[in-house]
């Protein structure tokens, strides 16, 4: 190359210059602060943290308060089902009781038909006054046997024995001019068992 230069390639030496690198920093430092004045601001870890435990804590809570209800309404249910059912075993133990006392007075009255003349003294003592040619209508065993017993008493008051194939042993019906009473065992027996706020009848369908 020749030592001679021209002007001409100074000049454009001159032209060519290195780039100002600390004008390239501070350029992308304001870019990277109008980033910044757009609004978006990422949550932090923290924040991200405390975000997952606050929808862990409140999905916990709704869980528990429905799980709650669902519980209670369960309780609720077998409350009523276990009352439902002691019901049920008091009401089949009292007519288990009845259906025993029931069975006992059969069986009293088949053993010891005697006890009859106790019902027909509670009868005739229950009339208002005493009255002369009264009935006494029974079933004809009894009626056989409360002539044995007190036929002589009764004739000599005027009372007179019918017999009545319908009612059963154990009981009567004592009839007057005035009055009449059903001491027969079936209504004994509804009377009975309506004290208790029951009704049973004396002979089951």
């Amino acid at each position: 190359m020749s030592d001679a230069t021209t002007r001409e390639d100074i000049t454009a030496y001159e032209r060519w210059e290195l780039p100002n690198l600390n004008a390239g920093g501070k350029g992308n430092a304001a870019a990277r602060q109008n980033g910044n004045k757009s609004g978006v601001v990422l949550p932090t870890a923290v924040q991200l943290e405390e975000i997952q435990r606050q929808a862990h804590d409140e999905g916990y809570q709704a869980g528990y308060a429905e799980g709650a209800q669902r519980i209670a309404a369960l309780l609720n249910t077998l409350e009523q089902a276990l009352q439902q059912t002691d019901h049920e075993i008091a009401q089949d133990m009292l007519n288990l009781s009845l259906e025993v006392a029931r069975q006992m007075v059969q069986q009293t009255l088949n053993i010891h038909p005697e006890v009859l003349l106790n019902t027909i003294r509670e009868a005739i003592a229950s009339l208002p006054h005493f009255n002369q040619g009264a009935h006494l209508v029974l079933h004809p065993d009894d009626a056989t046997m409360l002539r044995s017993s007190m036929g002589e008493q009764l004739s000599h008051t005027g009372w007179k024995i019918f017999e009545d194939a319908n009612i059963a042993r154990g009981g009567a019906r004592v009839e007057t001019a005035h009055s009449q009473i059903d001491a027969t065992l079936a209504n004994r027996w509804q009377r009975i068992v309506a004290n208790i706020g029951q009704d049973s009848s004396w002979i089951q369908e």
